[in-house]
């Protein structure tokens, strides 16, 4: 990034992903951190024209606030290298790898991570017969948020019967009951560090709504589990962070089977653009860390590169 003290930051958001709504949320509170710390700020909606704005605009600096396909699949990151903008978070390859959801579990298992059967399946097919025994999950490969997430119970006789957005081939994976662990990850000159341990409360599953609707969900911060288990999931989203590549920031999600002890403790993904709204997990985590929000942008802007 340019070592100007005030950087003109564009700050990237919506977009044409499903996504979009909480980009912009996202978008606007990470422009008005970045301005309170410092910096000339530029909102961008990322449209078909990004690249001509971009060459208008001319910004030291890209602040990466989309979610989704195109924004954190690898589509964005490769467009701001050829033009040899430096950019926040991940690059071409750990974001595309990361959103590969069945990709980034075979990462994962090869370095000896804790992950669940899955497997790839033809949205007809799912629809027609169960492709595994039931309890297990169906959700886009591709996506993020809990978009498109439906969970087959051990008692249903049917499939699911899936929505017409949904893509041609989903994912279909072992449910893992428990509790909803989740773990930032924060580059900084020493290397990445685990920020701390969120434990998510919410009623039912952990979806959209609950993600970013007001009381949609509750966090404990840090989470009240074992030792044991904390340590396991701080070295396991360092270890994810590390065998994708990701850069700047990363967030790693967990299910725990307290039942089953460490045995229980699954990595379910990791996301390379995790967001960034008043009731997102990773600024959360770094205020309990002592870092706060302007803080954390202008570190992710600092951090910037267009070699990630």
């Amino acid at each position: 990034m340019s070592s100007k003290t005030t950087p003109k930051v564009v700050v990237l958001m919506g977009g044409p992903s499903a996504e979009r709504e909480v980009s912009l949320v996202s978008g606007r509170e990470c422009a008005a951190a970045l301005r309170t710390a410092g910096c000339e700020v530029i909102e961008l909606d990322a449209g078909a024209d990004v690249v001509t704005r971009l060459a208008e605009i001319a910004p030291d600096v890209v602040f990466n606030a989309l979610h989704g396909r195109w924004g954190e699949d690898g589509c964005i990151q490769g467009l701001l290298e050829w033009a040899r903008i430096p950019y926040s978070h991940s690059g071409v390859l750990a974001s595309a790898i990361a959103m590969d959801k069945e990709k980034a579990k075979a990462a994962f298992a090869a370095a000896g991570l804790p992950t669940v059967v899955s497997l790839l399946a033809d949205k007809v097919d799912v629809e027609a017969a169960h492709v595994m025994p039931p309890p297990y999950v169906v959700k886009p490969y591709n996506e993020g948020s809990s978009v498109g997430i439906y969970i087959v119970q051990q008692s249903a006789n049917r499939p699911p019967q899936l929505s017409e957005d949904m893509p041609k081939t989903v994912m279909v994976e072992t449910y893992v009951p428990g509790r909803e662990l989740t773990v930032a990850v924060l580059d900084g000159p020493d290397g990445p560090r685990a920020l701390t341990v969120t434990d998510i409360y919410a009623d039912g599953w952990y979806d959209y709504h609950a993600k970013y609707s007001e009381g949609g969900s509750r966090h404990v911060v840090p989470a009240e589990v074992p030792a044991e288990i904390f340590e396991a999931c701080m070295t396991y989203a360092v270890k994810a962070h590390e065998v994708l590549g990701c850069k700047g920031l990363s967030r790693t999600d967990f299910r725990w089977d307290e039942a089953k002890g460490l045995d229980g403790l699954i990595l379910l993904e990791t996301n390379t653009q995790p967001g960034m709204t008043p009731t997102s997990l990773a600024p959360e985590q770094a205020a309990h860390v002592g870092i706060d929000f302007p803080t954390l942008c202008r570190m992710l802007v600092e951090d910037a590169s267009c070699d990630r």
